[in-house]
């Protein structure tokens, strides 16, 4: 049965039996027990666990409508896909809240995966001179969103862990064991809810550490095509800057051999501006040369900056196998500072 109820806070608390301080809302995670009450903190979800009733308090504004209405009411009968529909019913309420939860964390993170691959697919093609600015302005929000969802997740993790470290509070935690005796009788001839809550809590916590996982993959992702990125740009950058120097260098050389018609062009006299032939001639030597000097600085520059080959590493010492079984090692050092020139080793 699901109603809605409205009550002040000072009523609500002298009913429950429960202090102030345990109904003030917080943005925190936490799950405690007090005076048989189970209070659970999963940001802003608010709830009272009892043995007989799950209490969700100020769910409106909180898209919590569909979850309440469509869902809830089935995973406490036992109609749905969670296991403990056999244990009492603050087992139901637990796990109900629990993977309320871990079904939202999930939800965030595939949310944000396709959209963060789908932007490093883009940013990562090696054909791109530039980088679209928009495309990063949606990666640094995305990682933004993904570090929020891991410490979320972090945080889901150290709540639950805080209370499998405690077996005094996991026993708490089993409210029906202290209030009905034919609960506590069933437990002791062999169910043991204890155990039955840790279990319950330690399924919960495999989850978050798989989708922490997962968040953390996709982060080592972004890094990488982050490093892949600044790759390709400096990449890009160094081709350009060698462009830039080779265009420099054939001007230099045209420039150079420019000189001889500068020279030609002066109206001084001379007997070669007679000769029809000189005009080619002269244009000949002056392309010629300056083609040789660009070669030769290109020669020069492609040898400065190609990667020099790793260079071949001689056998230093020479194993053979004799007839006899011995083994022999022959080693030639130069050790010109000591006064050696050749030192054998043999090892019978």
């Amino acid at each position: 049965n699901i109603f809605t109820i409205e009550k002040k806070k000072t009523e609500l608390y002298q009913e429950l039996g429960l202090q102030a301080r345990d109904l003030r809302f917080q943005h925190v995670m936490s799950i405690a027990t007090r005076n048989n009450r189970i209070i659970m903190r999963m940001e802003f979800l608010k709830a009272v666990i009892t043995p007989e009733f799950l209490l969700i308090l100020d769910y409106r504004n909180l898209s919590l409508e569909h979850w309440l209405l469509n869902e809830l009411a089935s995973q406490l009968a036992g109609e749905g896909q969670l296991v403990t529909y056999s244990l009492p019913f603050e087992f139901r309420a637990i796990e109900a809240i629990l993977q309320y939860w871990i079904s939202k964390l999930q939800g965030r993170l595939n949310t944000l995966q396709p959209q963060i691959l789908e932007t490093l697919e883009a940013l990562v093609d090696p054909k791109l001179l530039s980088v679209d600015r928009s495309k990063l302005h949606i990666l640094l929000q995305n990682g933004k969103s993904l570090s929020e969802l891991e410490t979320d997740v972090k945080v889901f993790k150290e709540t639950i862990l805080e209370i499998l470290d405690e077996e005094e509070v996991i026993e708490e935690l089993c409210l029906s064991k202290w209030t009905d005796p034919q609960v506590f009788e069933e437990s002791t001839s062999g169910i043991d809810h204890a155990e039955e809550m840790e279990l319950l809590l330690e399924n919960y916590y495999r989850q978050a550490e798989d989708l922490l996982n997962e968040a953390r993959e996709l982060r080592v992702l972004i890094d990488d095509s982050e490093s892949i990125i600044f790759i390709n740009l400096d990449s890009h950058r160094n081709v350009m800057m060698r462009l830039n120097l080779q265009l420099t260098m054939g001007t230099f050389s045209v420039s150079l051999f420019g000189l001889i018609g500068v020279a030609f062009g002066m109206n001084l006299e001379s007997s070669l501006e007679e000769d029809p032939r000189i005009f080619w001639l002269v244009t000949g030597i002056m392309f010629l040369g300056s083609g040789l000097i660009w070669r030769r600085l290109l020669s020069f520059l492609g040898r400065h900056l190609d990667p020099p080959l790793p260079p071949q590493v001689s056998a230093v010492l020479k194993k053979s196998q004799p007839a006899a079984g011995g083994v022999e090692i022959k080693t030639s050092l130069k050790g010109e500072t000591f006064g050696l020139s050749r030192s054998t080793l043999t090892n019978q």
